[in-house]
């Protein structure tokens, strides 16, 4: 979850309200945020700098907020005084607007071709009349620097430019060229530079290397032009210093350049949202019209409010509660969404949402329940039955185990009984624990691999539970013998499914002591078959479940079998092997058995 710091002072300004921190803590909870912090600017800056100096009493209080991920209009202090203004019924929910100008007197962005060859898309849009100030302006720019490092992905979809609107003159040109061939002045500097040197100058900048990747091997640069041909932008990277926006710029040009337009184009409604309520006209904002290489014209931005229907039935049915359509209503209009009941052909009572620009995180019914559910309370579900459309007590989705889970916990509480203790270690791991540490070779075809791993000991995601189990028991070598620990999670492999990998339920445990033999953990497979109904039936391959000798590297060789149920391998069980003990630093015999969860379903 992203955590946003703003100064409680100017938020409680903007609320109208003074709370105690125990009050604001409540009303957090109440909206389904957190209060994670409370300190002060200089704290922070002597906390990063190890210093002890004592606090002055005058120092601002800044309130550390955890937000939901996908809360993009929550980053910022005016897009989350204005949902709290919402959901304490201060202020009725904002309509936005584009102004209403010809689409002759509408600024135009024209995109070249070339720009396909780097980053296709860009969109548009005007904040008129805008007045800052020191806290305002702060706020615009730490906004981008949030949606750089979320949506944004560190700008390698979305990278946003703001600019001074009067300092330049329309129409723009968003082209891509040779580094070679575009030279400007760049932001905070006072020379001028090819873009090809930029690369290079920058290469010791701290904030800016690390998006020089972006577009540092491509044969062409993205840049944006005004007529007279000044530099606005070299998207990712930096904007020019001609056009940089200050306190006193009263029109805001907003371009955002991209790989993926939907995200560009919600980027886009975040910022003109958030501080339109700043322009001369509120919630009024000046349209862009862009025009692709192929002739084709877009109006942005786009804030168009969709709609969808979702049964009301679905709503009570995923919270666990009973409401009429008239509550719901009430309750949506609190978290920013218009709603009214309609009845279907059926006489099925549905409520139509109206989701404006600003909540581009409801794309789906579940997403309209969760806001029912933020409203109402969660504290306020009681776990009770309800009345579904076939007039049968039963309980809400929420309030009901998935079968994997239920499955999951049996198996915790049948493996526990029988003097297991319960570990739970990371799913990620390194390479060499995950592969060569087990006597296994990486054939590239199993393991989902991280991309810029913080560190090797978070280089891959497990495929196995062992790695982790047996990490446990290497740093308690000194615990009485024997150790006996189990886990409940879940590995990734590779699929050929649209996400490219799956997750798989696996139970594993390990006996480890002087007499950790093989009918030992045996026993234990049995044990969890047993309780599962599923019996042995030796030579029985239609039936129950069977063991047939196995050959993996991470076991003792002619010590080990793999478990078979309904024709399919579905687990293993051996005595590990005493080159993988050693890989791992333990020196007492070690039984182990891993099977898959979902199997039994």
């Amino acid at each position: 979850m992203p955590t946003i710091g703003v100064g409680r002072d100017l938020l409680f300004a903007a609320l109208g309200k003074t709370y105690t921190q125990e009050e604001f803590e409540d009303l957090c909870f109440d909206f389904g945020i957190e209060l994670d912090d409370v300190t002060t600017e200089k704290a922070i800056v002597r906390k990063e700098k190890h210093l002890e100096e004592e606090a002055d009493e005058d120092e601002e209080v800044i309130y550390k907020i955890d937000i939901p991920a996908n809360r993009y209009d929550l980053l910022c202090l005016e897009g989350l005084a204005q949902a709290l203004r919402v959901f304490c019924g201060i202020q009725e929910i904002p309509t936005y607007k584009l102004a209403d100008i010809s689409k002759d007197a509408m600024l135009k962005m024209h995109v070249k071709p070339e720009t396909s060859l780097i980053r296709p898309f860009v969109v548009c849009a005007v904040l008129r009349g805008l007045t800052f100030d020191k806290a305002r302006y702060n706020s615009f720019i730490d906004l981008q620097d949030k949606l750089h490092q979320n949506i944004c992905r560190r700008r390698t979809l979305v990278a946003i430019g703001t600019h001074d609107l009067d300092k330049l003159e329309g129409p723009f040109t968003y082209e891509a060229l040779p580094p070679s061939s575009i030279n400007f002045t760049p932001l905070k500097q006072e020379r001028s530079f090819r873009a090809d040197e930029l690369m290079e100058f920058y290469k010791s900048d701290l904030k800016l290397k690390k998006f020089l990747h972006i577009i540092e091997d491509s044969p062409v640069y993205p840049v944006i032009y005004d007529s007279k041909r000044t530099v606005l932008s070299l998207p990712p990277i930096i904007n020019g210093a001609h056009s940089a926006i200050t306190l006193e710029t009263k029109n805001v040009f907003i371009e955002c350049t991209a790989t993926d337009l939907t995200k560009a184009k919600v980027v886009l409604n975040t910022m003109v949202t958030a501080f339109a309520e700043y322009c001369e006209n509120k919630f009024v904002i000046e349209p862009v019209e862009v025009i692709s290489s192929d002739g084709k014209s877009h109006i942005y931005p786009d804030l168009s409010v969709h709609t969808m229907e979702v049964p009301l039935s679905y709503i009570n049915g995923r919270i666990g509660i009973s409401l009429e359509a008239e509550e719901v209503t009430k309750l949506l209009y609190r978290m920013q969404l218009y709603a009214k009941q309609s009845t279907s052909d059926n006489k099925q009572s549905n409520i139509i949402v109206s989701v404006p620009p600003t909540r581009s995180d409801v794309l789906h019914p579940c997403d309209v329940s969760e806001d029912v559910a933020i409203a109402y309370g969660f504290n306020a579900i009681m776990d009770q039955a309800i009345v579904d459309n076939n007039a049968s007590n039963r309980l809400a989705a929420s309030l009901t185990l998935l079968p994997l889970n239920e499955m999951s916990d049996l198996i915790r509480k049948e493996v526990a009984m029988v003097g297991f203790t319960e570990v739970l270690t990371f799913i990620l791991c390194s390479k060499k624990e995950n592969f060569s540490m087990l006597n296994r070779k990486d054939d590239k075809s199993k393991a989902v691999i991280i991309g810029n791993p913080r560190s090797s000991d978070f280089e891959a995601v497990r495929t196995t539970l062992m790695p982790g189990i047996l990490k446990t028991v290497a740093h308690n070598k000194d615990h009485p013998k024997p150790i006996k620990i189990f886990e409940v999670g879940d590995i990734a492999i590779l699929d050929d499914n649209d996400v490219g990998a799956k997750n798989l339920r696996q139970f594993a445990a390990l006996h480890c002591g002087a007499h950790a033999g093989l009918e030992i953990i045996h026993g234990l497979v049995d044990k969890v078959m047993e309780k599962n109904g599923i019996t042995f039936s030796p030579g029985d391959k239609s039936g129950g479940y069977y063991i047939e000798e196995s050959d993996e590297p991470e076991f003792f060789a002619r010590r080990q079998a793999r478990i078979i149920y309904k024709g399919k391998q579905i687990g293993i069980f051996g005595i590990v092997d005493p080159e993988v003990l050693k890989n791992f630093d333990i020196t007492d015999p070690c039984s182990f058995v891993e099977l898959n969860i979902e199997s039994f379903l």
